[in-house]
């Protein structure tokens, strides 16, 4: 028996990861549009139990821990869930999207905007554990990108100086920043297909832990 619940999941995990290798290597398109469609299902159910596993938790937080900020999060999913109801009923127009954009969309403007000052916090940090040339060149970049971005946008300025910043700016973003996530990108694609091969050849079995 226990025979059958580790080696039923490794035979799925390769017959499908299999199909979907063939799907994408021919010229199969039904056969990957259905594994994917399966894929998203699968996917749709998981989130949804997610979901609900995490109001019950938090239910219980509220409940016996009188946690307010589980509370609000109860009470923000029963609002967006109510809202998605309403726009499937026509009774409102685009709520969701307006929450969204209302609530969601500015506290990521904020976080994106603290970012910055993070970064020269933690450039000043790591000048400070090791004052290598590495630290030197991220803090330099950091503060020249942050404040460029000041030169570039104020009046006072003359429009040539201007121009150099923004010139500047777009080569170490064109040239540099590029490099450097293409080099992740590759870093993961590769990650990506010995995992994949790993868990093809059944050396690495995810689904039995």
């Amino acid at each position: 028996m226990r025979t059958i619940k580790r080696g039923l999941p490794l035979a799925l995990a390769i017959a499908f990861g299999l199909l979907t290798l063939v799907g994408l290597l021919l010229p199969l398109p039904a056969l990957t549009d259905m594994i994917l469609a399966w894929v998203g299902f699968l996917a749709a159910a998981l989130l949804v139990l997610g979901v609900l596993n995490l109001l019950s938790v938090h239910i219980k937080r509220t409940t016996s821990e009188k946690n307010p900020y589980s509370a609000v999060l109860i009470l923000t999913v029963l609002a967006v869930f109510g809202l998605a109801i309403t726009d499937a009923l026509n009774i409102t127009n685009n709520g969701v999207a307006k929450a969204f954009d209302w609530i969601q969309v500015p506290l990521e403007t904020a976080l994106a905007s603290l970012m910055a000052f993070f970064l020269l916090f933690l450039g000043f940090h790591m000048l400070k554990s090791r004052r290598g040339a590495g630290a030197v060149l991220f803090w330099l970049t950091a503060t020249f990108i942050l404040f460029s971005n000041v030169f570039i946008s104020t009046t006072l300025l003359p429009a040539s100086i201007r121009n150099v910043f923004a010139q500047i700016q777009t080569f170490i973003n064109d040239i540099i920043v590029i490099a450097g996530v293409r080099g992740l990108l590759i870093g993961i694609a590769l990650g990506t297909i010995t995992m994949s091969l790993r868990v093809l050849l059944g050396l690495d079995q995810p689904y039995n832990k």
